[in-house]
């Protein structure tokens, strides 16, 4: 079957599969919503129709329950995203997008504004927000001698900063006093109080970074013919993985400001559409990116759907760590 229409044929298969999980995740919570009054419901934000569903399941669904699912999904399209080119460049299938300290910068940076003796508007996604592209970057500078950026130097560098945000990070929970429940509650990632205005604004600079990380998809399939092979190839190798590591990073920051440190969706989702798709990044990467969103956005629901509201990190990594162990025993694992 041609490429075209086997992406087609699995991004038409997926966008049903977020549909339906879309659906089915809006009508669960405190107070249950039929499938058909959501779907009413969300179908009455369109000009020119309406509904006859009550004020209070309007605003349940269109204020509460939308919003989280957006943000969710933009959160799990980057992530996964994210950690698909990670995997490529790094032609490793156990990278993700913090291997280069982008989680842990953001993290030192979100508990830097919670736990600062002023409390500013915004201050914590921003904060994380830069924290992220500060790690990235400075791993970038560390690992960079001569114009070239050699991948090993650049995992140990990675590997070195994350260590030293980790102790930031730790020596700042000490220090938090009455904030250190807040703070630990962000590290775990959660997507509680999602606005349409952070989903927006994620979704702004996702969106972008997604289609530029899409036009090098062809690139980075070369990339993992080693670095040789693809400079005689005509690619021009440090440019693309600088803007491949720029683009990744970036996309992981905006995530993590808004719904903090979520592990194992940029791990476990590219790595299972790796298996069901191939390694060819031009369709591994979109359905990557859609099958990341789906799973945010289950495991939020499911995360919620309980007596008391767990934070969804502890969700996906209670769901992706036992699933990664089968693969890994059951299935050989292929590089890249």
């Amino acid at each position: 079957m041609r490429l075209s229409v086997r992406t087609g044929a699995w991004i038409g298969g997926l966008l049903g599969a977020f549909v339906a999980v879309t659906l089915v995740s809006s009508t669960i919570g405190p107070v249950r919503i039929g499938v058909g009054s959501v779907a009413d419901i969300a179908l009455s934000a369109l000009p020119g129709l309406a509904t006859d569903a009550p004020a209070s399941h309007r605003t349940i669904v269109l204020s509460i329950r939308l919003p989280r699912i957006a943000l969710g999904a933009v959160v799990g399209f980057a992530l996964a995203s994210a950690g698909t080119v990670m995997q490529g460049f790094f032609r490793n299938p156990m990278a993700d997008p913090s291997i280069v300290g982008v989680s842990a910068g953001a993290a030192a940076g979100a508990v830097a504004a919670i736990v600062a003796p002023v409390a500013i508007p915004f201050a914590l996604p921003v904060a994380a927000f830069a924290g992220a592209l500060c790690a990235a970057f400075g791993v970038y500078l560390l690992a960079s001698e001569g114009g070239r950026t050699p991948v090993e130097t650049l995992l140990l560098a990675g590997v070195a900063v994350q260590t030293f945000l980790g102790a930031v990070v730790s020596f700042l929970l000490v220090s938090a006093g009455r904030d250190i429940r807040e703070a630990i509650y962000w590290l775990m990632g959660h997507l509680q109080h999602s606005t349409w205005t952070e989903a927006g604004v994620a979704g702004a600079v996702v969106l972008p970074g997604f289609l530029a990380l899409l036009a090098y998809a062809h690139d980075l399939n070369v990339l993992l013919l080693g670095e040789e092979d693809a400079h005689s190839l005509g690619i021009e190798v440090e440019r693309t993985k600088r803007l491949l590591l720029a683009v990744a990073s970036l996309l992981t920051a905006a995530a993590v400001a808004v719904a903090g440190v979520i592990g194992f969706v940029g791990l476990i989702v590219p790595h299972v559409m790796r298996l069901l798709v191939g390694p060819d990044h031009r369709i591994l990467l979109p359905t990557s990116a859609l099958a990341g969103a789906s799973f945010l956005v289950a495991t939020d629901t499911v995360a919620r759907a309980g007596a008391a509201e767990l934070p969804v990190g502890i969700v996906t990594a209670a769901i992706g760590a036992p699933f990664f162990l089968y693969l890994l025993r059951n299935r050989e694992v292929h590089t890249p």
